[in-house]
């Protein structure tokens, strides 16, 4: 008989490192197989999903985002990571955290407790990388203020179709501003926690009324533009500053991201994305998300695939830094 690999790797695998060979189609999900555990020790990175949506101004569902992308990331498992030319875990240390929890009938104390739980992963003595997977893009607020604690102020690098910079509403002192998705960057740089100088948004086809200095790279500029153009403008924007990297998946058109909760038509393709990514190589990314993957919209996991190789990119990138 041949000798099978251990099915499960989610729970049974042996080994931090090294891919999972068992069926897409079968087996306990976790993102790319790895393994769940709350243990920080020797840990490169982290996987982490926050299933929040009740910040959304439009369809909801974004709670569903991180089972979503974990089912669809099975598929990128196993074989050699592409572009990478290799088992992005060969060396590199990768967990599932599982997911943050708090109690959804007491909203106002959401934020903190990710602020809270998100602390304690990146402040481990192993200092991991964190990937959070939303959730709508409220989320990315608590985790630049986790990150931004640690580090200061760090530059953005957001793929949007929305610039997230309406007005709040509230009054930062009192802590009563809103619990938004599209206000969230206001209160962000209200709060100190982004370099606006340093950061920039790709992929913005709506209008707010303030930019608050964060450059702009609208929808209709990036179709123009070739993805190692885009990359160096993204480079020079952060000047080798420390860099949280947020993407909405939002920011592919519909056509490439049916389900999520604000679609945007003339957004990046999937390929496009992807090939911006993959030529940030140099860029001092501290952290990261992908948020407003909306299962329920979705079509034949369309979007769940999508975020799922997103987030894959990111860990390639960092393994190819560490490298």
């Amino acid at each position: 008989m041949p000798d099978y690999p251990t099915s499960d790797n989610a729970f049974t695998g042996k080994n931090l490192k090294g891919g999972s060979y068992e069926a897409t189609y079968a087996g306990a999900l976790s993102f790319m197989r790895r393994l769940y555990s709350k243990n920080l020790d020797e840990i490169d990175a982290v996987v982490w999903g926050i299933p929040f949506d009740t910040a959304t101004s439009n369809r909801p569902g974004t709670r569903f985002g991180p089972q979503g992308v974990r089912r669809a990331s099975a598929i990128l498992c196993g074989d050699p990571q592409y572009p990478f030319g290799a088992d992005i875990f060969k060396d590199l240390a990768v967990i599932d955290y599982g997911d943050c929890t708090f109690d959804y009938g007491y909203l106002a104390n959401a934020p903190a407790e990710m602020v809270r739980q998100a602390s304690t992963i990146i402040n481990a003595e192993s200092a991991p990388y964190l990937l959070t997977i939303g959730g709508d893009h409220f989320v990315t607020y608590p985790m630049l203020k986790a990150h931004a604690e640690k580090h200061g102020p760090l530059a953005l690098v957001q793929f949007d179709a929305h610039q997230d910079t309406w007005d709040d509403g509230g009054d930062h002192e009192s802590g009563s501003a809103r619990i938004d998705h599209g206000t969230m960057i206001t209160r962000a740089v209200k709060d100190g926690l982004i370099d606006v100088e340093h950061s920039i948004q790709i992929g913005i086809r709506t209008i707010a009324d303030k930019d608050y200095g964060i450059e702009i790279l609208h929808a209709l500029e990036v179709e123009e533009m070739s993805a190692n153009a885009i990359a160096t403008r993204i480079l020079e924007r952060t000047h080798g500053k420390k860099t949280y990297l947020t993407f909405d998946i939002d920011c592919l058109d519909p056509a490439f991201a049916p389900g999520t909760g604000t679609p945007v038509s003339g957004g990046l393709s999937s390929a496009k994305a992807l090939n911006i990514l993959n030529r940030l190589s140099d860029l001092d990314i501290v952290g990261s998300d992908v948020v407003e993957v909306s299962p329920a919209y979705d079509h034949a996991d369309i979007t769940s695939i999508a975020g799922a190789t997103i987030a894959m990119y990111m860990l390639g990138l960092l393994a190819r830094r560490r490298g």
